[in-house]
């Protein structure tokens, strides 16, 4: 972790600013603007791109992962341009569980991993260059999202200790964790061989 330099008022107000943000739904905005239908209600339900890629439209699909992972990215780049790293990770923290627990969407929102990746290259750009390839290699390989989401999320904690950023590890472990537990449905279905594939409608 990072020294704490920034006041508990001022943390406060970046993680408020933080979650707000990431609690945007892209994938709903989106998707309703283009006349997709409604997203709650097409595959998995879920609001993210894998979902999003389910109405037949990539560059839906890619605009709500430019913009989920812009979320997490904005959030940590603002709070560290003006308050410190401390404020950056609790803004960027934040940002993902807005994303994950949005309180317009009753808290049921995505699975985080636009965002958790986002989040890493505005941090630590190797990091999250590594998590990236991680999350691509796994996907070209056995093209089931939630396993490449897991496995990204996984190496993660790897990649911070061998590159040198362990001011992020105590972050890197909490977000590993929620994406896993977003994921624990698809790892059950993994475990089967019935998860869908990236693509499947």
């Amino acid at each position: 972790m990072p020294p704490i330099e920034t006041t508990p008022l001022l943390l406060i107000l970046w993680a408020a600013f933080g979650y707000l943000l990431g609690s945007v739904p892209f994938g709903i905005v989106i998707t309703r603007a283009m006349g997709l239908g409604n997203l709650r209600e097409i595959g998995s339900g879920n609001i993210g791109t894998t979902n999003v890629l389910r109405t037949g439209s990539k560059g839906a699909a890619l605009a709500t992962l430019l913009l989920d992972g812009a979320k997490g990215a904005l959030a940590a780049l603002i709070a560290r341009a003006v308050s410190g790293e401390d404020a950056a990770q609790a803004a960027g923290l934040m940002a993902f569980v807005g994303h994950c627990f949005p309180v317009w969407l009753r808290f049921h929102g995505g699975k985080g991993v636009a965002t958790f990746l986002g989040l890493l290259l505005a941090l630590a750009w190797p990091v999250g260059v590594a998590a990236c390839l991680t999350w691509l290699v796994t996907a070209v390989i056995s093209r089931i999202s939630s396993m490449a989401a897991i496995t990204a999320a996984s190496l993660s904690i790897i990649w911070i200790v061998l590159l040198g950023y362990g001011q992020i590890l105590v972050l890197g472990v909490l977000l590993m964790l929620v994406i896993f537990w977003r994921h624990r449905d698809n790892i059950k279905r993994i475990k089967a061989g019935t998860e869908s594939k990236i693509g499947q409608k």
